[in-house]
Order: structure tokens, then C-alpha cells, then sequence
């Protein structure tokens, strides 16, 4: 199979699928493709909310599109997918109010392909699932709808996407990646079509599920080291120690690993972990450290929250109705993103003691948080507060005089991401 001839469609058009859609529209015919059709409007006019695109490649890919072999244009019409024989699925694969694995998006994406699937066609999944996903549960659909036969008529392939919002240093093409395919000739044409736009080089995987698999353990490693620094922050604030005085003395031999405590949210590190679990657990086995580590992670904004009312009163504060404002919704700094932020947690607990709390952020999208979490961000801050969290590190919040919004001296400052100059704040976590 010539790579060349390959004409590649792209679901999903969000934090993982525009950055590949312009990278792979640079070298061959792309369409992205998105059923939000404002979104397709938006990136026709060269605009993306995520501010994860290359302007200046999006525009460069775009205008290759008059050109008959390369180029990127977008669409939100079904019907547009049939002339493509690659289709690269990028949806969000989120958990429920149970913290277990919604497919929903994934399967409604390969039920969509399934219908404008031909003979020859590879469908190669990014999104993050559990081992074994692919073949168990997206084949099926795709073969039910398309009427045709896996690695018969149509082909899969799986390469975890690693994409870092917010980074704009490790970039896509500036990060290794892990292919597969459901054939030995097809992990070799997938391996090759990634090849062609990642300059870090990629890594080619025995099997779908050894992919799979891949991903899935490279968040819930990270997840469980901060889950123990977290619990370290737990202890220590009871011994009256600073978490990261002791990180830093610890720091000073090789291989301490510097992991710092904080929310754990967002769309990987707080989700993935739950997909590995829940197919543990249909395998009959509970697993043991990764849910441990995902209970002390998921407590954090609690624990915030009651820390943060204990220094009030110890400073003679009703608590009751007193002004708090919560700096930074994002689930991490200098990004919009807001998908499973943690801080709600923070909002919601203060919310329980009956405190007014105000949120701001200068990144998040006011109508999304609104839509998300039914916060009403304020815009600027002109008021005075009892109590300030920082809860994102947004380097705006760097050049905000913190101590000109307090509403005493007796107010409290809690830097829950030790980013603020020490000698401002009351607590760090």
C-alpha cells in the first residue's frame, strides 16, 4: 500500500485531532471532520478556541487544498467522508458520574465510519481507551454498519495520542509516537503514515492491545506518583512541615522523582486511570494501587476547601457568607482547557459552608464554565475578598497585586500550586 495514495480523514477536531489534521494536511489530502458545525466555521476562518493550532501552519495547510494531493479542508457533512480511505478518530473517550469508561463519542464515530467504510479502508483510533477496546467493542459496530469483514476488507490500527495542552514546546511532531496495526502489512503502512510527520520518530507496537495498553499505563504512572506526594501533603500539613520544602531536600539526590502535589484533573491523568481499572475488574481483578491513588487525588479540592476554612477561623472569620474568589478554573495553567477540572471541587465545598465564592480566570471560555459547571466567571476582579485561591498557575496571576484585593490584613492567601512569592501567601499545599 503506497501511503501517498492515502486521502485522510480526521474525527475529531479538538485538543488531539486539529494539530494532527494540520500536520498530516501539510503532506497529504486531509479533511477534519467535526459535527459541531460552528467549530468547522471557526477553523474555515482560521480561528481555534483551543489555541492549540499553528495559526501559520493552519493557514499554510489550507491553502495547499487547492492543490489536488495535499492540503486541508473541513467539513461537517457526513456524506464528505466517503471519498477518504484513512480515517483517524480523535474523540474524547470521558468517564461517567460512576467513573466508568463512556464510549459513547467512540462508538457513535466508528458508528458514522462504519457507514461510508469501503474495501481497503484502515480506521485508526487515537482516543484513549483500555486494552482491548478496539477489537471488543469498535470493530464490531464498524463491521455491523459497514457490512464488511475486519482485516479482510477493512483494517484497524491504534496510535495513543500524547498531545500536552498547553505545551507548546513538546508539540506534536516533537513527540514519539506509538503505532499499530491489526496486520503485520498494516502496522507498516500506519508506522509509515506517521513516520511521514513526526520528527521525534515512532515506536512500533507488537499488537493493538500492547498500544492500547501503552497509554493507558503512561497516565495512571503519573497519577499514582502524584497521589503520593498528595498523601505526603496530607501528612505533613498535620506535622505543620511545607510539602515542597521537603520535595526540594529531597530533590537533592539523583533519582528523587519531583513530583509535586496538587489537583489532578483534566482529561487524561483523571480519566485514564479508571479505563485500565474497569478492565481489570471485568477480568476479575481489583486493582489495588491505581484506585488507592485515585481516592487520595479525587479528595484534594475537599481538602482544600476545609484547610482553607480552618485558617479563617483561626483568624476569627465567620465563615458564613464571607467573599472568597478562587483564581484559575482550567484544569492546568495557560490553557482553556476545562474538562474535568478539579477546582469545582474546591467551589462546590466552600459553597457547602455557605460562603459566596467568585471564580476567575482569563483563559477559560465564561459560556463553556457555565455550560460545564453553571459558574458565572466574573470578568475582572474589582471586588474584596475574605479568602484567595490560587488554584491555577496562569502567569497572568503572577503580575496581579494579590494583596490589593484582600479585604483585611486577616484575609487569607492559599497557594495550593506554591507559584505565588512565598512571603504573600498564608498556605501553600
Amino acid at each position: 500500500m503506497n501511503i501517498k495514495d492515502k486521502k485522510i480523514a480526521i474525527i475529531g477536531l479538538g485538543y488531539v485531532g486539529l494539530p494532527l489534521a494540520i500536520e498530516f494536511g501539510k503532506k497529504y489530502k486531509v479533511l477534519g471532520f467535526d459535527i459541531n458545525k460552528d467549530r468547522i466555521e471557526e477553523l474555515t476562518f482560521g480561528r481555534d478556541r483551543t489555541n492549540e493550532a499553528d495559526l501559520a501552519g493552519l493557514s499554510h495547510a489550507m491553502s495547499l487544498s487547492n492543490n489536488g494531493n495535499v492540503g486541508l479542508s473541513f467539513s461537517h457533512k457526513v456524506d464528505d467522508l466517503t471519498s477518504c480511505n484513512v480515517y483517524i478518530v480523535t474523540v474524547p473517550t470521558p468517564i461517567d458520574q460512576f467513573k466508568a469508561p463512556d464510549l459513547t463519542p467512540l462508538l457513535k464515530a466508528s458508528e458514522m465510519i462504519g457507514k461510508v467504510l469501503k474495501t481497503g479502508d484502515i480506521v485508526i483510533y487515537e482516543s484513549t481507551v483500555y486494552p482491548g477496546c478496539t477489537e471488543e467493542d469498535c470493530v464490531p459496530v464498524l463491521e455491523k454498519n459497514s457490512k464488511l469483514t475486519y482485516n479482510l476488507d477493512f483494517f484497524c490500527g491504534y496510535s495513543p495520542e500524547r498531545i500536552n495542552p498547553g505545551d507548546k514546546i513538546n508539540t506534536l511532531t516533537k513527540i514519539k509516537k506509538v503505532t499499530s496495526g491489526s496486520t503485520s502489512e498494516i502496522a507498516e503502512v500506519v508506522d509509515a503514515l506517521y513516520s511521514s510527520i513526526i520528527e521525534a520518530g515512532t515506536h512500533k507496537a507488537p499488537s493493538l492491545k500492547v498500544a492500547e495498553a501503552s497509554k493507558a499505563i503512561e497516565n495512571a504512572q503519573r497519577d499514582v506518583n502524584i497521589s503520593f506526594v498528595n498523601e505526603l501533603a496530607l501528612i505533613f500539613d498535620k506535622m505543620g512541615i511545607d510539602t515542597n520544602d521537603v520535595i526540594e531536600a529531597a530533590g537533592t539526590k539523583w533519582n528523587f522523582l519531583k513530583y509535586k502535589p496538587g489537583l489532578v484533573g483534566g482529561h487524561c491523568i483523571g480519566v485514564d486511570p479508571y479505563y485500565l481499572a474497569h478492565k481489570a475488574e471485568s477480568l476479575g481483578y481489583y486493582p489495588q494501587v491505581i484506585l488507592s491513588g485515585r481516592r487520595v487525588n479525587d479528595n484534594m479540592g475537599m481538602f482544600v476547601a476545609n484547610k482553607l476554612v480552618k485558617l479563617l477561623i483561626s483568624k476569627n472569620h465567620v465563615i458564613s457568607n464571607s467573599k472568597s474568589l478562587i483564581l484559575g478554573i482550567t484544569f492546568k495553567e495557560d490553557c482553556p482547557d476545562i474538562r474535568n477540572s478539579k477546582v469545582i471541587d474546591i467551589f462546590r465545598e466552600l459553597q457547602q459552608f455557605n460562603m459566596n465564592v467568585d471564580v476567575y480566570d482569563p483563559h477559560a471560555d465564561k459560556h463553556e464554565v457555565k455550560e460545564e459547571y453553571g459558574i458565572d466567571l466574573v470578568e475582572s476582579i474589582s471586588d474584596k475578598y475574605d479568602a484567595i485561591i490560587l488554584a491555577v498557575s496562569h502567569k497572568e496571576f503572577l503580575e496581579l497585586d494579590i494583596k490589593a484585593i484582600c479585604a483585611s490584613s486577616n484575609s487569607i492567601i492559599y497557594d495550593i500550586k506554591s507559584f505565588l512569592e512565598r512571603s504573600l501567601v498564608d498556605a501553600r499545599l
